[in-house]
């Protein structure tokens, strides 16, 4: 279900336990994320997003534009 950060993960070279580090989660819950067993809070998908330097829409395959959108 949320494959995009599972592919911005490994394009980064970045460990799940990395990732679940920056969210305050463990890797288990991160690689639950990563399957679609668990959703992702919102607050971590705008922390993936700010990292990733992506959108919240693009994570959640509701766009394919990588780019973020303009900050107001």
């Amino acid at each position: 279900m949320y494959y995009r950060i599972r592919d911005l993960r490994e394009d980064a070279d970045l460990s799940q336990e990395q990732l679940a580090k920056q969210l305050n989660v463990s890797q288990t819950t991160y690689s639950r994320y990563e399957t679609g067993k668990l959703d992702i809070p919102s607050q971590s998908l705008i922390i993936l997003a700010n990292y990733y330097s992506t959108s919240v829409d693009y994570l959640l395959n509701l766009t394919n534009e990588k780019r973020p959108y303009p900050k107001q």
